[in-house]
């Protein structure tokens, strides 16, 4: 050790790193419930467990695809990347660590055993989960309602016999022009020479045996 060590000079503490743990990516979360199914199927779960598990992983992969929806640093959107990377594992495997037999019969809470509380668990996540894809797709059922009425106030009027409004912007079909208007009568005369020629010789003839 130095003498400026001794005193205290010229050494610096390092201040600590801070790391930032990494924002789970759809193909994590997705992963993530794909191992908790497995996870459930293994440890051969009751099939009330099996089917409520169910429900709450097909809602949340029908939701990751759309969490930027949410809106990034959003309560619903970490709601549903924990269930998938923490709540639904720890149920899972908390249940799954305790013996079968004692877990199905023994009463540890209110007179409640762990299986109905993993059931409880559960059916509070999917609650969760259903409010929160049901929030997203209100969001783009409402911005369609909204266009729908845009588009009611702008041309509804044509389907009761008005006349549709045509903006300043709206490209008009070209008027015709002379060498058209020449080729389209034309074709209108020789129309009607064929017409003509088609046409039986329909004049009357002068009864047989009275001819002038």
């Amino acid at each position: 050790m130095g003498i400026g060590e001794w005193f205290g000079f010229g050494s610096q503490e390092q201040e600590p790193r801070v790391e930032l743990a990494r924002v789970p990516t759809s193909t994590d979360l997705l992963a993530a419930v794909d191992r908790v199914e497995s996870l459930a199927r293994e440890g051969r779960v009751p099939p009330p467990v099996l089917v409520r598990l169910g429900r709450v992983t097909s809602i949340v992969r029908d939701t990751v695809p759309r969490l930027d929806r949410l809106g990034s640093g959003s309560p619903a959107a970490y709601n549903v990347m924990a269930t998938a990377t923490d709540y639904l594992p720890e149920a899972i495997g908390g249940y799954l660590r305790l013996p079968r037999q004692w877990a199905d019969t023994r009463p540890v809470d209110k007179g409640k055993t762990p299986l109905m509380i993993l059931v409880d668990q559960l059916d509070l996540l999917g609650r969760t989960m259903d409010k929160v894809f049901d929030a997203i797709n209100r969001a783009d059922a409402e911005a369609l309602v909204v266009h729908g009425r845009f588009l009611q106030e702008k041309f509804g009027h044509a389907a009761t016999g008005g006349v549709l409004q045509v903006g300043a912007g709206t490209p008009l079909p070209p008027m015709p022009t002379s060498a058209t208007s020449a080729a389209n009568a034309e074709g209108t005369a020789a129309a009607s020479a064929q017409s003509a020629a088609a046409e039986p010789d329909v004049r009357l003839q002068p009864p047989i045996g009275r001819q002038a």
